[in-house]
């Protein structure tokens, strides 16, 4: 896995969770993992582009494309296969491992 054998931090999931409907810029990541994470999980600017960075080294994420909008640039990330592979393997742990609580709980 690209953050270790552990899985994915809670803030890289959501990153990827987030490009799963296509490429989109920071600020537009930051919304949506926000609205994704129900406001648990708040990307300060430093924060996402560190993430992006680790993500797209480990061949998850790369830059989709660039513009400029109102004299600012604005860099598009997009989910590479192997992002898209990571991801629904990080979810699919996650259901296991909250089954086996959910399970004793309700049991």
């Amino acid at each position: 896995m690209a953050e270790g054998s552990r899985g994915l931090s809670e803030p890289a999931y959501f990153v990827l969770a987030a490009l799963l409907d296509g490429p989109k810029h920071g600020h537009a990541i930051i919304k949506t993992v926000l609205a994704l994470s129900e406001h648990r999980v708040k990307l300060p600017v430093g924060t996402l582009y560190g993430a992006l960075d680790r993500l797209a080294a480990g061949g998850l994420v790369v830059l989709d494309r660039e513009e400029t909008v109102d004299g600012r640039r604005r860099r598009y990330f997009r989910l590479t296969e192997e992002g898209g592979t990571q991801l629904r393997a990080e979810a699919l742990r996650l259901r296991q491992a909250a089954s086996i609580v959910i399970g004793t709980v309700l049991a």
